[in-house]
């Protein structure tokens, strides 16, 4: 069955660095544009970055030049680094799988918790 499975979250210092992971299962990867999308408490869930299955990539505001989104197709990966971290990027953070043509095929993992305080 579909299965993404992501680790690497934790509590870091503003500043600090984490990368995260989302090993995925299940599905035919390449095909997949793959995301990362955070939720913080009393906040909707947001786009954080986005890689295509052409490695194209696309970032929030919020994160430019601080996050970088890549993927192991061979792996079945794809990664997210976090350097600079600020507090107000805590949230839980959630990886995405979608069809790069059949949107319907959208999958979630359960989550990875992200907290940045001193």
């Amino acid at each position: 069955q579909v299965q993404l499975v992501e680790s690497g979250g934790g509590l870091v210092q503003p500043g600090g660095s984490l990368r995260l992971s989302c090993a995925a299962s299940g599905f035919t990867f390449s095909r997949f544009a793959m995301s990362w999308y955070r939720q913080a408490p009393g906040r909707e869930r947001e786009l954080v970055a986005r890689i295509s299955s052409d490695d194209s990539t696309n970032y929030a505001d919020s994160v430019k030049g601080r996050f970088t989104i890549s993927r192991d197709n061979a792996k079945n990966t794809v990664y997210l680094q976090m350097t600079s971290l600020k507090p107000e990027d805590t949230a839980l953070y959630y990886c995405n799988a979608r069809h790069i043509y059949f949107i319907n095929l959208d999958y979630w993992g359960q989550g990875t918790q992200v907290t940045v305080s001193s």
